[in-house]
């Protein structure tokens, strides 16, 4: 097992920041959740850097519950009631999404908002490489996670319900707005010279053309759950950042692990790709095109560097709720070592586009 997956893989009990009352849960559940049948017992999942996650264990099946954590929030984080609306919306369509049974807005359950979701059993692949994939069966498992973003990128959002997912239109002005705040509102995680360039640059520099779709935001091998044995996305997970924005901002983010460090996140950088049998970054992108309409992605890397920026971002986030003790994840404090070095090639991102 790769150390990352060590760090995200499996359970673990209930850290002691993230505890609640379960009888109370259970009580809950068995008003709330069709077929509930108790006793439950419940673990915490390693992974999850934003929302506590927990697998509920009954003798009649497994559930998940995501939570908004204890604590500070700031506004507009941890909104367990969109994922939970989206995953809905998206079920109708027949797309890989686990089956929310019941969403808790009252915060006297178990502090906070929760909601309940199916346990999607399958593999979790926390390296980009595919390393328990046969090399010959690699390119058609980058080609289902292909072809899964395609996908949704292909939806409309009228027709499930989702026009008011999110504002049509001005996504990069927007979410470099929304991104540029939380970075400075947090003054515990402190500031950083890369970012602060980035700032200044990127909401000068958006591309021509606007187009708006239901877009994932977290789009990562390791946010899907595949079939025990075939090259399929059962599931895609983790839709906090779920909204309608730019596809083309959604797909180079998933992109961007070709030129991710492996311990950040699930990456590809330094790895050498026809060795391991998978697709260059160039014929992955020309798949994108295929599925989706396209010829090319012109301003490509602006994206690349917008969504390296957004990820610092993010990570300036998980270093401040380290500082401040409510990080949902005991491996935060590491996690935030990456922020200065996901900036920095957010930087370099940037400088190639000049």
């Amino acid at each position: 097992m790769s150390a990352t997956a060590d760090l995200n893989a499996g359970t673990t009990p209930v850290r002691e920041t993230h505890r609640f009352d379960e009888a109370a849960l259970a009580r809950w559940m068995e008003a709330n959740v069709q077929d509930y049948c108790g006793p439950l017992f419940v673990e915490q999942f390693k992974g999850g850097q934003s929302n506590p996650t927990y697998k509920l264990v009954t003798p009649k099946r497994n559930y998940v519950m995501r939570r908004k954590p204890p604590g500070h929030i700031l506004k507009g984080a941890h909104a367990v009631e969109r994922e939970a609306r989206v995953l809905q919306a998206l079920a109708t369509t027949g797309y890989p999404v686990a089956k929310v049974y019941a969403l808790c807005t009252d915060d006297g359950i178990v502090g906070t908002w929760f909601f309940i979701m199916e346990m999607v059993e399958g593999r979790i692949f926390w390296d980009a490489t595919f390393p328990d994939v046969s090399r010959q069966h690699r390119a058609a498992y980058f080609d289902a996670m292909n072809d899964t973003i395609a996908r949704l990128h292909l939806i409309s959002p009228e027709t499930i319900g989702l026009s008011d997912y999110g504002k049509p239109g001005n996504y990069f002005a927007r979410q470099i707005a929304r991104w540029t705040k939380q970075y400075q509102d947090d003054k515990d995680a402190g500031r950083d010279f890369d970012m602060d360039r980035l700032v200044e640059w990127l909401p000068a520099n958006i591309p021509d053309g606007d187009e708006s779709s239901i877009v994932h935001g977290d789009f990562r091998c390791d946010n899907m759950i595949f079939h025990p044995t075939q090259p399929r996305v059962l599931a895609v997970l983790d839709w906090e950042l779920s909204t309608l924005g730019h596809p083309l901002a959604d797909f180079a983010y998933h992109a961007m692990m070709f030129r991710m460090p492996p311990d950040i996140v699930a990456g590809l950088a330094a790895a050498d790709l026809t060795v391991l049998g998978i697709p260059s970054e160039a014929d992955y992108v020309a798949a994108y095109c295929g599925r989706t309409g396209r010829t090319s992605i012109p301003a490509y890397d602006f994206y690349i560097a917008f969504n390296f920026f957004r990820m610092a971002a993010i990570f300036h986030g998980i270093k401040g709720r380290a500082i401040r003790g409510t990080a949902a994840s005991e491996h935060a404090k590491e996690r935030a070592k990456s922020f200065p070095v996901l900036a920095r090639l957010a930087r370099q991102s940037m400088e190639a586009c000049l």
